[in-house]
C-alpha cells in the first residue's frame, strides 16, 4: 500500500498528516476549522484515502496559516506516497455536481506543479473558514505535490461550491495515481 506520514512544524503551526492512497476512506481530522474538517473528510471519502490530519495554529490569529500548511503537508505526504509513479494512470478528473454547484477537476501527476483556479465566492466566512483561502489551499497542496491541476466550479452557494470541488478533486486524484501499469507514464521516463 502506498502511504506516508509528514510533519511540519512552523511558528504559526503544528501540522501531522498521514495518507494511504489504497484506503477505504477512514478519516481522523482535526484542523480547529470544523468546515475545513468537513472539505478534507469530503475528500478522502470520495478519493477512498484513509486520512488523518492533526493540525493546531495560530487560529486567534486567522485560519490562513493553518489552511495553507495543511496544503503543504498534504500536498508533501501525497507526493511522498505516489513513490516512483510507476504505473499510473497519471491523468484523472472528474465533475461533481452538488444542488446546483458543478465542479469540474483534472488533474496530470506530471511532476511540474502548476494551478488554475477559476471559482469566486461571495462569502466572507463559512463558519469560522474564508472561502478565499480554498483556491490558496490548493495551489499549496499542488506544489507541494508536484502536481497540475485545473479546478472550475460554479453555483450561487459557496459551501456547496467548496463541497463540489473537494470531492471532485478527490475523484480525480483516485483515478490519476490508480497503478494500471508498469511504467511510467511519460515519453521522457521519468514523472
Amino acid at each position: 500500500m502506498r502511504s506516508s506520514k509528514i510533519t511540519r512544524k512552523t511558528n504559526e503551526t503544528d501540522i501531522e498528516i498521514k495518507i494511504t492512497l489504497e484506503g477505504s476512506g477512514n478519516t481522523d481530522i482535526n484542523t480547529g476549522i470544523p468546515f475545513f474538517d468537513h472539505m478534507l473528510n469530503s475528500f478522502a471519502k470520495h478519493g477512498s484515502f484513509d486520512l488523518v490530519v492533526r493540525a493546531s495554529g495560530d487560529l486567534s490569529v486567522d485560519d490562513h496559516h493553518t489552511i495553507e500548511d495543511v496544503g503543504i503537508t498534504l500536498g508533501s505526504a501525497i507526493g511522498k506516497a505516489l513513490g516512483d509513479k510507476k504505473g499510473i494512470e497519471r491523468f484523472g478528473e472528474a465533475r461533481v455536481p452538488m444542488d446546483e454547484a458543478l465542479a469540474t477537476v483534472a488533474i496530470d501527476i506530471s511532476g511540474r506543479s502548476f494551478l488554475v483556479f477559476s471559482a469566486t465566492f461571495e462569502s466572507q466566512k463559512i463558519g469560522s473558514f474564508n472561502p478565499r483561502n480554498t483556491g490558496h489551499f490548493f495551489e499549496s497542496l499542488a506544489s507541494n505535490a508536484g502536481i497540475n491541476v485545473h479546478l472550475a466550479v460554479t453555483g450561487e452557494n459557496d459551501h456547496h461550491k467548496i463541497e463540489s470541488l473537494f470531492k471532485a478533486f478527490g475523484i480525480a486524484l483516485k483515478r490519476a495515481a490508480k497503478i494500471s501499469g508498469s511504467g511510467v507514464p511519460s515519453t521522457k521516463g521519468v514523472l
